[in-house]
């Protein structure tokens, strides 16, 4: 029987990393695995880093391939 709780969480990280959303409890998660003791950025600095990334941080150039 399929653990349809795993199912879905997964799907969900999915769709949201299809349309640019990025997984701040995987960053998090990440973080404290491969870099225990450093800082962590808090929700709305993931989101503005990852957000600056994608789409660029107002000096006119966007770090993305199209």
């Amino acid at each position: 029987m399929p653990d349809w709780a795993t199912m879905l969480r997964r799907l969900t990280q999915t769709l949201r990393l299809m349309v640019g959303v990025p997984d701040y409890e995987v960053y998090v998660a990440h973080r404290k695995t491969q870099h225990p003791g450093e800082p962590i950025m808090s929700y709305e600095e993931f989101f503005r880093e990852r957000q600056n990334s994608r789409y660029g941080d107002g000096d006119g150039r966007i770090n993305r391939c199209c």
